[in-house]
C-alpha cells in the first residue's frame, strides 16, 4: 500500500518510480485520473531520456482531435513491485498521469476531509491513519 496526497484543488497524486534503461530510478509525482483508460502518460522527451523502447505510433482521439501518440515500454516501480507497461507519450503532455488500469486489482481509499489517500492491493488500505 502507498499513501498519496491531495493537490491544491483536491487532485489525487501518488509517487511513482520510473526505471530508466540504465538502472537509474527517477521518482515522480503522478496524477491519478480515473477517466484516463491507459496505464500511464508522460512527455515523449521524458520517455526517451529514460531510454525506454518505442513500441509503436498510434492515432487516437484526444481533446484536440485525432493525434498521433508514441507508445513506449516502460518499467514502473509501484508499491515495491515492478510493472512493465505500455506508456502513452506526446510532446504536448505536461503531467504524468496514472490511469484506470491501476485500479483493476487495487483498493483506492479516499477521505479528503481527513486528508487520507491510499492505494494498495490488500484490505489494509481501508484502515484509517
Amino acid at each position: 500500500m502507498i499513501k498519496g496526497y491531495f493537490g491544491k484543488r483536491g487532485e489525487l497524486f501518488f509517487k511513482l518510480d520510473l526505471l530508466a534503461a540504465n538502472g537509474v530510478i527517477v521518482t515522480v509525482d503522478a496524477l491519478l485520473d480515473t477517466g484516463f483508460i491507459d496505464w500511464l502518460t508522460i512527455n515523449t522527451f521524458d520517455a526517451e531520456s529514460l531510454g525506454w523502447s518505442l513500441l509503436k505510433r498510434e492515432r487516437r482521439l484526444a481533446n484536440q482531435g485525432k493525434t498521433t501518440f508514441n507508445i513506449y515500454t516502460g518499467v514502473i516501480i509501484f508499491d515495491a513491485e515492478d510493472f512493465n507497461i505500455p506508456v502513452i507519450t506526446s510532446e504536448n503532455t505536461n503531467e504524468i498521469v496514472m490511469g484506470l488500469p491501476w485500479l483493476e486489482n487495487r483498493w483506492l481509499f479516499v477521505d479528503r476531509k481527513a486528508g487520507i489517500l491510499k492505494l494498495g492491493n490488500d484490505l489494509d488500505v481501508v484502515k484509517v491513519g
